[in-house]
């Protein structure tokens, strides 16, 4: 038997094709309701930062999911 190894998924592609998609989000529609400059969620989508705490959180609450969700996928990646 074989094992296929892969790279983890990084958070800001789960953001965009598991969340913003297909829930018809926009990153300034998501940013405005975080309360934070889209900047922040482009450079999130784009894996130029990393998923802090606070906006684990954040996330967490908005698309409901966890916070430990995000820390996860930002620690495996």
């Amino acid at each position: 038997m074989f094992t296929i190894e892969r790279e983890p998924t990084p958070p800001g592609e789960i953001l965009a094709e598991e969340f913003l998609k297909p829930m018809n989000l926009t990153q300034k529609q998501l940013a405005d309701h975080l309360g934070c400059d889209v900047k922040v969620i482009n450079r999130i989508v784009n894996n130029r930062t990393s998923i802090t705490a606070e906006m684990a959180v954040k996330l967490g609450f908005a698309l409901g999911t966890s916070p430990e969700f995000w820390l996860n996928a930002q620690q495996a990646a």
